[in-house]
C-alpha cells in the first residue's frame, strides 16, 4: 500500500485531472484537493455554452475518484516547499510528498461597479446571471468570453448591449475581414454594439444599473458581466518563492522551480517549441492534458508534456476549433471553403505556422496538430491545401 501524500491545490478541472490520474498510477496514495470553490468539481465550458440551450445543471459534475479528500471552500494562503507543507485560512497544515498548484487565475477586475458587476468564471456567476429576471444585460469585452456570453444570452433572448475596446469583435484573434464579418452578425442578431469604447463608470438606479461609456454612451442593464480575460493566481507560489513568469513556470514534466511541486492548467507556463516558446493556455484540453500529464508524473511515471492543446467556441450559428496562437498581430493565410463560412485560417510567424483555426471545419484538429508540430518551413501557397475539408 502507497503512503505517498498527494495535495492538490484547486478543485476545477486541471485539479480533478490530475487527482484521477494520480489514482490511475498510485491506487493506495492518499489524495487531498482543497478548494476556494464551494462546490464540487465540475466542467466550466458548459457555463458559457451547453447550459443556456437546454443542457441540465448536473451535467457540469465530474466523475467521483476513489479515496480523494475534497475540502470544497478553504483556501491555502501558504506554502512551506522545505517542510513540504500548506496551510490554510484556518490554519490548519496540509502536508504533502507532492503538490500541485492548479489555481487557475482571477478575472480582471474594473475599478468601479462592486457587485454590480458579474465577472463570469464560475458556476456561482452562472446562476446569478440566469437567475436575473430582467431582459436587458450589457457585456464589458468582445474577446473569448465576452462574445460567449454576449451569444449566450442573446439567444436566450435577452436584450444584450456589447461594450468594448477594439473596433471588431474578436479583433485581437481573428483577421480583420473575418472579425468584421463576426460583428456584423451580432449586429443581426440583434445585439447593440458600441466598439472602440469602454465602461467608465457604474451606478446604481434602484434595481436598475447605469452603464456610462468613454463615448458618452449611457446604457441602462438589469444585470451588467465582465469578460475582461484573467490573471493568472500565482500568488501562493511567489510567497513560496517558485519561479514566475507569465504564470507559474514548469518544466517539460510540468514541475516547477521546487522539488515536488508542480502547475497545470491556466496557471502553467510551459516551453513548447511548436508555438515558438513558452506558453500558457487558459482553455479546456489544456486544462484536463497538463492536469493528467502532471498528475502522473506526481505519482512517478517521468514523462513530457508534449500536446498541443485545442480551443473551440460556439457563437450564434458559427463555430470553430483551434490550435495553436490565434494572434492577429500575426501574419494569416486564409483557405476559405465558403468565404466566413466554413475555411482555415493559418496563422505564421516567418515561414513557421504556429496557429491554425478552423472555422466551422470539424474534425481537423489532429491535421493542425501535425501542421505545427512539424517543425519544418512552409510556403504560402502550400497551405491552400495543407488541411483538406
Amino acid at each position: 500500500m502507497s503512503e505517498m501524500r498527494y495535495l492538490v491545490i484547486g478543485s476545477g478541472m486541471t485539479g480533478h485531472a490530475a487527482a484521477a490520474a494520480i489514482r490511475e498510477v498510485d491506487p493506495g496514495g492518499r489524495i487531498e484537493m482543497v478548494g476556494a470553490d464551494p462546490e464540487r468539481p465540475y466542467a466550466r465550458p458548459p457555463l458559457s455554452k451547453g447550459l443556456w440551450f437546454g443542457k441540465p445543471e448536473e451535467s457540469v459534475w465530474l466523475a467521483d475518484i476513489p479515496g480523494l479528500e475534497l475540502l470544497p471552500g478553504t483556501r491555502i494562503v501558504s506554502i512551506d516547499v522545505e517542510a513540504r507543507k500548506a496551510l490554510d485560512e484556518r490554519g490548519k497544515a496540509h502536508p504533502y510528498d507532492r503538490l500541485l498548484l492548479a489555481t487557475g487565475g482571477t478575472p480582471r477586475r474594473l475599478p468601479f461597479g462592486g457587485e454590480r458587476v458579474v465577472y463570469f468564471r464560475t458556476l456561482a456567476d452562472f446562476r446569478r446571471l440566469r437567475a436575473v429576471t430582467g431582459r436587458r444585460a450589457v457585456v464589458l469585452g468582445g474577446g473569448f468570453i465576452g462574445s460567449e456570453v454576449a451569444a449566450a444570452l442573446a439567444s436566450d433572448g435577452r436584450e444584450v448591449a456589447m461594450v468594448f475596446p477594439e473596433a471588431a469583435i474578436g479583433a485581437r484573434t481573428y483577421p480583420a475581414d473575418l472579425a468584421a464579418f463576426v460583428t456584423r452578425t451580432f449586429e443581426e442578431k440583434g445585439v447593440r454594439l458600441h466598439p472602440s469604447d469602454a465602461a467608465v463608470g457604474i451606478e446604481p438606479r434602484g434595481e436598475e444599473t447605469l452603464v456610462r461609456t468613454r463615448g458618452g454612451s449611457e446604457i441602462v442593464a438589469d444585470v451588467v458581466v465582465a469578460g475582461l480575460g484573467i490573471v493568472p493566481d500565482v500568488d501562493l507560489a511567489r510567497g513560496a518563492g517558485i519561479l514566475c513568469q507569465n504564470g507559474i513556470v514548469v518544466s517539460e514534466r510540468l514541475e516547477t522551480s521546487a522539488p515536488g511541486v508542480f502547475a497545470a492548467g491556466d496557471v502553467a507556463c510551459f516551453l513548447s517549441e511548436a508555438l515558438g516558446g513558452p506558453v500558457r493556455v487558459e482553455h479546456e484540453d489544456a486544462a484536463l492534458t497538463t492536469g493528467r500529464c502532471a498528475g502522473r508524473n506526481m505519482a512517478g511515471v517521468a514523462e513530457p508534456y508534449a500536446h498541443l492543446p485545442f480551443f473551440y467556441s460556439d457563437l450564434f450559428d458559427l463555430g470553430y476549433e483551434a490550435v495553436g496562437r490565434l494572434d492577429s498581430r500575426l501574419e494569416t493565410v486564409c483557405s476559405w471553403k465558403k468565404p466566413y463560412r466554413e475555411g482555415i485560417v493559418y496563422y505564421l510567424e516567418g515561414d513557421r505556422v504556429r496557429g491554425v483555426l478552423l472555422w466551422g471545419t470539424f474534425g481537423q484538429v489532429d491535421a493542425a496538430r501535425a501542421l505545427l508540430g512539424g517543425g519544418g518551413p512552409v510556403s504560402r501557397d502550400a497551405l491552400q491545401d495543407a488541411i483538406r475539408t
